[in-house]
This record gives structure tokens, C-alpha cells and sequence, in this order.
């Protein structure tokens, strides 16, 4: 989902009551065709189910055959959002009035489900709105494209959208949290729409899964700083089981999407990777915010080419699945060609398999696909004709190929609890999920202790009570290990589990650094992200204590990159924000940021400073973030303070300035 900025609240979507017409399914046999019969033996493929569907199947062996031949164009809500149409009748479409054909990736979202994206209505029941979302996957198909499906999850824990991060959803819906259940009900839904979206002789038509993307940024609950990166694998990979084993969903193939920049460091992509068992797809989000292509294509290349190489490695299929210019305005007539000649000239780039830009929604919002009469229209025809570009039109034999399914081996992986998870209670509960078979006999260790027998229990977990020394809850860590014998073979995992919680701090502040007991892991997993940088704990520069925030910058991919930490407090009683800072001497900026009753504010701050100093910003001399201009004349008052959900520090590039650098920081706090 594209972002202004720095952030990404100007996007919340509103449904509409549209009824969208079922469109003929003929033109379906273009993509299943092939030109000629394929022979010999059945193509191995090795996905996250093993039991798909064999169209499911040559999807998979399909992208992996073509890659490197070209890169397939897609959109979302293609079909059902234009500038060119108003009501969706299942043929309309921004993409075929611009350029003659139809995008070879319809996308699609889980906001359907919730009558928040049409066709879905918010008046339709919950089995109309099901039904919608099938539709949408029928009408793709007919037009002889691919289908994806993005899934922008409500906060199960305050019933408000995906954008609001309080919570800790992520903890709260995994199982043996309190809204667990809830989140199934989701899944169910999405099950129904997956398994009802069918050709009409009854073939289960594939989709691309795409769920809980750009989690390495702060904008969504599941992102970055509001769950660990155990508990998002955990998720993701629960998410999968439930879908595949207890739905039987078996039409579905699964992708994993950060959010740009890594400056082509694997490590951040791979940081909440699920594992090969879970992902069928490696992806990548990417939108252009700066004022000049150049920083934004160098970082994409590099990452793209990351991306495509992980993907080779381990036999997946990368992909761009979301891309386009940020903001409304125009800034180059010539960014999709310029974009396009950048990817292709990598030999890693250009095998991406396809690349997907975001939903033309129609008023101010940006076009992300120029229509007829639109300045860029002229480029992006020139983009359709490049012979390296395919749209509907070019797909031929996308479900021919004869396939068979490497079989799963067992598999084994510990639910909960997650990796750095907290545990302050006497006792927790340790789950097991071992798939696909059954385990003659599961065990869980403390620090290599004595082996403790867990039970199979209704929900297919393997589990049993973990009760907890008294003497050992005071901050300390342990490691938990699990094993299962299958077939023979013992599987094992294991975790770093945290007992009791950090000391709290005094009441306004938000970091001291201290309470991370000098652990670089426990601090990242603490704070959110945007674009490449790398916070570890410094004990040479700080302001008090044992450690400070050491805030290493790289601008190679973007124009500013920011961190920072969720609040959830009332400050009406302070009146500035403080820290200590010492800069780099560069002539880079930084941007104090304060996110209160929904507003992003800001104070700018220079890195000339090398000394190292106290910095007190009133919060009188707070502004709203330019890119925030649907609150330009807001003022950071004490009613605004009462609410504030998040402080974040932004380093942004200067003209001419350091690319790369680092900056310390100390005792954040509300004064």
C-alpha cells in the first residue's frame, strides 16, 4: 500500500456501495493454453502445500519458468476503482483504456471482507461481502490475468483499522491470546472467498497470498515495534497452517513483502523471514518518495537484485509486489520507462517476476495508472509496448504445466512461547505444531534441563504447562527447547525466552537505554523502522548510565530513514520533549517526531553538533509534518498531548551531505 513520506495515515480507504456485474469467463483459456502441448515427465515444484491444486501447482512452476523473460504488469482494484469508470461492471478498466489490455496481476484485499473496498458493501452481510471478494478473483481471471490478494487486517484488539498499532495485536490473536478466536473468524472468511473463487467447471482458480506485508515498518499492528520478530513469524506461519491444514484451502500460494529500503543487506529482509516451509514467494514493496528518481532506483536496483537472489537460492519466486511514485503530484513524465531501463539493466533486477502498482482510487489521490488524457499516459504506453513488459494479452500457458508436488517432510516449530517473548506470569503454556505427521513423543527443556512431556490437545498443538521458578523471574534469560521423534528422527527448536517484565520508566519518558541489559537484539525488537539503518547500544556515548542509542544512517536507497518506539501516554502535563544528542557534524537534518490524537508533529534538529548536548524542544514550536496537509494548521496543544501513540526520530538527507553516518542519542523524555 503506497506511503507519503514518513508516514502513511493518509491512506486509510473508504468502502463505497457499488455492485459490481460478473464478467464472462471465456477469455480464461487465454493464460491456461499453451501454444504447444507440453510432454514428458511432470515438473517437480517444491511450495508450502504440498496437497495444492494442480493449477495452483503450474502457477508456481509457471513464474519460475518465465523468469527472466520479462516482467508481468500488475494493479490493484483493477477492475473495480478507475478514472475512467465509475461503476464496475467486471470489464472496465483504467489499465486496458490506457494502453488496449488488461494488467497480468489483478490485486485484490481483504478490506472487501469488511465492505471497506468495493464491490463489498458496509450494509452487505458478511456471506454478500464473501462473495464479492470471489467475484473479484472470477473477473481477474476472466480477463486473463493472475490473481493476488493483499490483507489490510482490522485491530482485533480496538476493533479500529490496521493503522491503529495499539495493543499488541499480534500477541493478543496468536493462540492462547485473548482474541485468538477472533482473528480465526478472519481466516475463515478469507477461506470461504479463496475456496468459492472457481471457474465455472469447478476449478479452484489460484491466489497469491500476500498477508501481514511491510511489516518492517511502523504503520501496520503486526509492523515493526509492535510485535517481536518472533511473534510475526509465529503469526505468519500459524496463519498459513490454519488456511492450509484446518481450512484445507489448497488454491493459494503464499508471498512474504517487507517494505523498502535494505541497501541490499539481506539480513534486514530476512529478519522475520517465516522460513521456507511457509513462503512460496519472496517480495518487496517499494515506493518513490524523493525528489529525484536517482537515490530511490540505485537503492531499489540493489535490493531488487537481493531479493531476486534469496529467491534463487531457495528455489522461490521473487517478486515486486508493490511499487509506484508517491504523493499526487507528478514529479517525471518519464518514471515508468526510467524505472523499467533500471531493472532490466541488472541481470539479477530484471528476473523479478512481476511488478505491481497500487489501486487508482480516483479523486486527489494519485493515478498510479495514467488514463487517457493523464500527463504520464504517453510513458506508460511506452512502458506497455516494451517488448520486456507482459499484460494480459502476453500470458500463454499459465496453468498447463504438468506438475507433481515435492512432499513435505515432518516439520516441527515452537508456537508459543515466541522468540524473546516476555514472560512475567508462574506460569505459560508451551505449544508445538508438528506437520504434516504425528509425533511419537514431544518434549520441552529449560536450559537443558529435564525433559517435560507435552500432550496433543484439540487444537493439534502439542502442549503442557510450563511452571515457572519464582526465583529465576528477575530479568534473566533462558533458552526453551522442544523436541518431537517422527518417523525416527528427533526435530527440535528452541527459543530465548525473557522472565518478568522491564522495570518501567519514570512517567513521560521514553527511553533510558538502560532496561535492554546491553542486548542490540532486544533493543531492535523494541523499536520501529523506516529505510536502512542500524541501531546497536553504545556504552562510549551516552548521557547517563550504561548505554545510549548509537543511530547508524545510510541514505544510499532513500532520501531520510527514521526509528522509533510506540508511546501509548498522556503528556498534557509536560511541555517539551528532551534528549540528549551528539551529531555527526554533518550537514544532515533531524526531525523530532511526535505522533499525538492522529497527528504527525514535528521539530527539526541540526547534526552539526559533535559534543554531545541536552536538546529541550517546546512543544509550542511543534509543527505539523509538511507531508501531513490535512492538518497544516494544527497545533501540539495539551489535547493533542493527552493522546500520544509514538515518538520517532527521522534523519533526513541534506543537499551535497554525508550519505552515511552515525548519530547518538540519550534519555528521551517528556519534561
Amino acid at each position: 500500500m503506497p506511503s507519503s513520506p514518513l508516514d502513511r495515515r493518509t491512506f486509510i480507504l473508504l468502502g463505497a456501495t457499488v455492485a459490481a456485474a460478473s464478467g464472462t469467463l471465456t477469455s480464461a483459456a487465454a493464460a491456461t493454453a499453451s501454444p504447444t502441448a507440453l510432454t514428458g515427465a511432470p515438473t517437480p515444484v517444491r511450495i508450502v502445500d504440498d496437497q495444492a491444486t494442480p493449477a495452483t501447482r503450474a502457477l508456481f512452476a509457471y513464474l519460475k519458468r518465465e523468469q527472466g523473460k520479462g516482467i508481468l504488469f500488475g494493479h490493484q482494484h483493477d477492475l473495480t476503482y478507475g478514472f475512467t469508470f465509475t461503476t464496475p461492471d467486471g470489464k472496465a478498466s483504467d489499465t486496458e483504456a490506457a494502453v488496449g489490455d488488461y494488467p497480468a496481476v489483478f490485486g485484490w484485499d481483504t478490506l472487501i471482507l469488511d465492505g471497506d473496498e468495493r464491490p463489498g458493501t458496509h450494509g452487505g452481510t458478511e456471506a454478500e461481502n464473501i462473495a464479492a471478494l470471489s467475484r473479484c478473483i472470477r473477473q481477474g481471471d476472466a480477463r486473463g490475468g493472475i490473481n493476488t490478494l493483499s490483507a489490510h487486517l482490522p485491530n482485533f484488539v480496538t476493533g479500529n483499522n490496521f493503522y491503529d498499532t495499539t495493543g499488541r495485536v499480534v500477541s493478543q490473536i496468536l493462540p492462547g491470546g485473548a482474541k485468538h478466536a477472533d482473528f480465526n473468524t478472519f481466516l475463515d472468511r478469507i477461506a470461504k472467498a479463496v475456496k468459492g473463487a472457481r471457474r465455472p467447471d469447478g476449478t479452484a482458480i489460484p491466489v497469491v497470498f500476500r498477508p501481514f506485508h511491510e511489516n518492517n515498518a511502523a504503520w501496520f499492528w503486526w509492523g515493526a515495534g509492535h510485535a517481536t520478530s518472533g511473534e510475526f513469524i509465529e503469526l505468519f506461519r500459524y496463519t498459513v497452517e490454519y488456511l492450509r491444514d484446518t481450512r484445507g484451502v489448497h488454491n493459494l500460494l503464499y508471498a512474504y513483502s517487507p517494505n523498502s529500503s535494505f541497501a541490499g543487506d539481506p539480513t534486514g529482509y530476512l529478519k522475520t523471514y517465516p522460513g521456507d516451509r511457509f513462503v512460496d514467494i519472496l517480495g518487496y514493496d517499494s515506493y518513490d518518495e524523493n525528489a529525484g528518481p536517482t537515490p530511490w532506483l540505485d537503492g531499489l536496483v540493489k535490493d531488487l537484485a537481493m531479493v531476486v537472489r534469496l529467491a534463487n537460492e531457495r528455489g522461490k519466486v521473487p517478486a515486486f509486489t508493490e511499487f509506484g511514485e508517491g504523493g499526487t503530484d507528478v514529479r517525471n513524465l518519464q518514471w515508468f520507462t526510467q524505472l523499467l531501463q533500471a531493472v532490466k539493466a541488472d541481470p539479477l533486477a530484471r528476473q523479478m517476476t512481476y511488478m505491481l502498482t497500487w489501486a487508482n482510487f480516483g479523486g486527489a489521490k494519485r493515478a498510479y495508472v495514467p488514463y487517457p488524457g493523464h500527463v504520464q499516459l504517453p510513458d506508460f504506453v511506452a512502458y506497455h509496448q516494451d517488448p520486456y513488459t507482459l499484460f494480459a494479452a502476453d500470458l500463454r500457458g499459465v496453468y498447463s504445466a504438468r506438475t507433481t508436488a515435492v512432499k513435505n517432510a515432518p516439520f516441527l516449530h515452537l508456537v508459543t512461547p515466541t522468540d524473546r517473548q516476555r514472560v512475567a506470569a508462574s506460569k505459560t503454556t508451551v505449544r508445538v505444531r508438528v506437520t504434516p505427521a504425528r509425533a511419537s513423543r514431544v518434549t520441552y527443556r529449560v536450559n537443558g534441563g529435564r525433559a517435560r512431556r507435552l500432550r496433543l490437545d484439540a487444537d493439534g498443538f502439542y502442549s503442557g504447562d510450563w511452571s515457572i521458578d519464582p526465583a529465576t523471574r528477575n530479568n534473566r534469560s533462558v533458552t526453551l527447547t522442544v523436541s518431537a521423534r517422527v518417523d525416527g528422527t528427533t526435530l527440535t527448536d528452541s527459543a530465548v525466552v525473557l522472565l518478568s517484565e522491564v522495570p518501567p520508566l519514570p512517567a513521560g519518558w521514553v527511553d533510558d537505554f538502560e532496561g535492554y541489559s546491553g542486548d542490540d537484539v532486544a533493543l531492535n525488537e523494541a523499536y520501529t523502522r523506516v529505510n536502512s539503518h542500524t541501531l546497536t547500544l553504545s556504552a562510549d556515548h551516552k548521557s547517563s548510565g550504561s548505554y545510549g542509542l548509537a543511530y547508524a544512517y545510510d541514505f544510499t536507497g532513500a532520501e531520510y530513514t527514521g526509528t522509533g518506539k510506540p508511546v501509548d501516554a498522556d503528556w498534557s502535563a509536560f511541555t517539551s520533549l528532551a534528549l540528549w544528542l551528539q551529531g555527526d557534524g554533518s550537514a544532515n537534518a533531524g526531525a523530532l517526531q511526535i505522533v499525538a490524537g492522529g497527528i504527525d508533529f514535528w521539530y527539526q534538529v541540526p547534526l552539526s553538533d559533535t559534543s554531545g548536548q541536552e536538546v529541550r524542544a517546546p512543544f509550542s514550536e511543534f509543527t505539523p509534518a509538511p507531508w501531513d496537509t490535512s492538518h497544516a494548521g494544527a497545533v501540539l496543544d495539551a489535547a493533542h498531548l493527552a493522546e500520544v501513540t509514538a515518538f520517532n526520530l527521522y534523519l533526513v538527507h541534506g543537499s551535497g551531505a554525508a550519505t552515511k553516518g552515525t548519530v547518538y542519542v540519550d534519555d528521551i523524555r517528556a519534561e
